[in-house]
C-alpha cells in the first residue's frame, strides 16, 4: 500500500478525472436536506472503469488490514456500498452481507441480507460519508445483531465535523481513501477549478448550513 497522502490524492485525481465528483461552487447542488453543497459525489461511476476499480478495490483491502486486522466478514450499506463490499470480500476471501436502509415490507422483513453471528467481527464498507447517519444505522443494526463492529471504511469524506461528531457519539471508528480536504487542494493545484472557487469551497466545508447565505 502506498502511504496515505499519495492514495488520497490518486484517489480524489481518478474521481475527478472520471467526473464522479463534480464541484461547481457558482451553481450548487441541492441535496435531500435542503442544504446547498457546491460538490456532488456518485462513487458508483468508478465501476464502469476496471482500472480505477481495482485501485479501489486493493486499497480497501489494505486499509481494512492495516487498521482493523483479522476480521470474520465484510457488510456493506445498502446500496452503493454493496458492490464495493463484495469486491473486497472477494479480494480478502471473506463472508459479505448487506444492511438494508430499512426492513423488507414483505417475506422475512430482514434488516440484514446474508448470515451474519453472535460476535463475528465486522468491518463496514460505504461508498460516502457525509454526515454518516445512514453509515450508522447499519453499523448499529449490525450491533444488534450481536455482531463486533470494528469500524468502517470508505472511498470518500466530505470533512463534514458533523460526521466526526456522529460517529464519536457511536464510538465507531472510520477511515477512508480520499476526502474533501485533499480533493479540492489536487483539484485547485491541477486547474480543475480556480483560486476563488478554493476559497468557496473551504468556507463551505467549515459551515455548509450556511454557506449558500454568504
Amino acid at each position: 500500500m502506498i502511504n496515505k497522502s499519495e492514495i488520497e490524492q490518486k484517489v480524489a485525481e481518478f474521481l475527478l478525472q472520471i467526473k464522479a465528483i463534480k464541484l461547481q461552487p457558482g451553481k450548487p447542488f441541492t441535496w435531500a436536506s435542503g442544504i446547498k453543497s457546491p460538490i456532488y459525489c456518485d462513487n458508483r461511476i468508478t465501476l464502469s472503469y476496471p482500472a480505477i476499480r481495482t485501485f479501489i478495490r486493493q486499497n480497501l483491502s489494505a486499509l481494512i488490514q492495516e487498521e482493523f486486522g483479522s476480521v470474520g466478514l465484510i457488510a456493506g450499506v445498502a446500496t452503493a456500498g454493496i458492490p464495493q463490499g463484495v469486491l473486497v470480500a472477494q479480494d480478502l476471501g471473506l463472508p459479505f452481507a448487506y444492511v438494508r436502509s430499512k426492513a423488507k415490507e414483505h417475506g422475512t422483513g430482514s434488516l440484514i441480507e446474508g448470515e451474519v453471528y453472535q460476535g463475528q467481527r465486522v468491518v463496514v464498507i460505504e461508498d460516502l460519508i457525509s454526515t454518516g447517519k445512514s453509515s450508522i444505522q447499519a453499523v448499529e443494526a449490525l450491533r444488534a445483531a450481536g455482531c463486533d463492529v470494528a469500524g468502517l471504511v470508505a472511498i470518500f469524506s466530505y470533512n463534514l465535523q458533523e460526521a466526526t461528531d456522529n460517529f464519536a457519539a457511536a464510538k465507531c471508528r472510520f477511515n477512508t481513501l480520499s476526502n474533501y480536504n485533499a480533493l479540492i487542494e489536487y483539484a485547485s493545484e491541477h486547474s480543475f477549478i480556480s483560486k476563488d472557487d478554493l476559497e468557496l469551497l473551504r468556507k463551505w466545508r467549515d459551515n455548509p448550513a450556511e454557506w449558500a447565505n454568504r
